[in-house]
């Protein structure tokens, strides 16, 4: 891994292993995508559940169930192919988007209470997935059990990040600009550290994992709001829309480099 190429990662050179990994290598592009998944998240869950007017349950189970069908497959493809790979990940921010409105609108536990839970249950999950498999690296998981603990965190992590963002923006009245220009500051601060420091690569990577997602949310909220909320009133379906044009590209250039990477024979 070079220093052009890395952002946040979690070791800077993955274990040698004879087994096939099934998760993506975290560089520059994997948070490119992850930013344009997570804001697709956000503005997609607004679109279902509010333009489109489903609510947030019907959002929920709609792509809770397609989170299922595509995990379950992801599973049973035992290695990492790109476009399941972002498809899963996607439905992981639209879920955490509706659960996040949801746990806050619905069941009225608000963003302070609702955030202190999710990551209560996020430190859980991690808990468990570090007492069975020893640790909670992200760039190299090769068995089955780990991918599941890696798919459970990360949803639970995507909807603690919408939780967080929305807290920031509404609750502690910063609004939407000035949020994701917040949340942008502390990235930057995670990568110096990257760059800079010895902390930990595991602990900078879920914290500029859970970042990532508010950033997403308070900038998608910033381009979908109505001007009277702070927004700029594009829309929740052309939003939708262009993020998903950033995503397909930015996952097809994730395509044509991984098969690059299997086309290199392996140095005995």
């Amino acid at each position: 891994m070079t220093s052009t190429s890395a952002a946040i990662s979690t070791s800077p050179v993955a274990p040698a292993t004879s087994l096939v990994n099934r998760v993506p290598h975290i560089i520059l592009l994997y948070w490119v995508i992850k930013i344009a998944s997570t804001t697709l998240g956000e503005t997609g869950a607004d679109m279902f559940s509010m333009t489109f007017q489903l609510g947030y349950g019907t959002t929920i189970l709609m792509f809770l169930a397609l989170f299922a069908v595509l995990l379950t497959a992801k599973l049973m493809i035992q290695r990492y192919e790109p476009v399941t790979y972002w498809l899963t990940f996607t439905a992981t921010a639209i879920v955490g988007t509706a659960i996040s409105d949801f746990i806050d609108r619905t069941l009225g536990l608000g963003y302070a209470a609702g955030s202190a839970l999710l990551m209560a249950l996020l430190i859980a999950v991690l808990g468990l997935w570090y007492w069975r498999q020893g640790s909670v690296r992200v760039e190299v998981i090769t068995n089955g059990s780990a991918e599941f603990f890696y798919w459970i965190a990360f949803l639970i992590a995507n909807t603690l990040g919408t939780a967080a963002g929305d807290y920031v923006a509404d609750q502690l009245g910063l609004g939407f600009a000035t949020s994701a220009l917040l949340f942008t500051g502390l990235l930057v601060a995670i990568t110096l550290l990257h760059f800079f420091s010895r902390v930990s690569g595991v602990l900078l990577f879920w914290l500029a994992f859970v970042l990532t997602r508010p950033f997403g949310a308070t900038f998608g909220d910033w381009l979908t709001k109505p001007l009277d909320h702070g927004g700029l009133a594009l829309g929740t379906i052309g939003a939708s829309v262009f993020f998903m044009v950033v995503l397909v590209a930015a996952v097809g250039r994730e395509t044509w480099l991984e098969r690059s990477r299997r086309s290199i024979p392996e140095l005995d």
